[in-house]
């Protein structure tokens, strides 16, 4: 992931009080590739982007497979169809 992706994926990480650590791969290139770790000390972190990208999949399939819904209980999507001029 870049760099915006990767600030997409921390504030998702927080939002769902998963832990996990976004940096580049490379500490000195932030224009390079970002990854998920378990601590922010370099030389002692463990990537773990797939098990992170999994929690945050296995999460959103326990909301349920049904459509989301609008804080008063309505559908969250729908058609408007006009009223016909009869």
């Amino acid at each position: 992931m870049d760099a915006e992706e990767a600030r997409h994926v921390d504030a998702t990480l927080r939002r769902l009080g998963i832990p996990g650590i976004v940096a580049p791969e490379d500490p000195d290139d932030a224009a390079g590739t970002w990854r998920v770790y378990d601590s922010s000390d370099p030389g002692a972190r463990k990537d773990i982007t797939a098990d992170v990208l999994a929690a945050i999949a296995a999460t959103f399939r326990e909301a349920g497979p049904g459509p989301g819904r609008r804080a008063d209980g309505g559908p969250a999507r729908g058609f408007v169809i006009p009223p016909g001029e009869n």
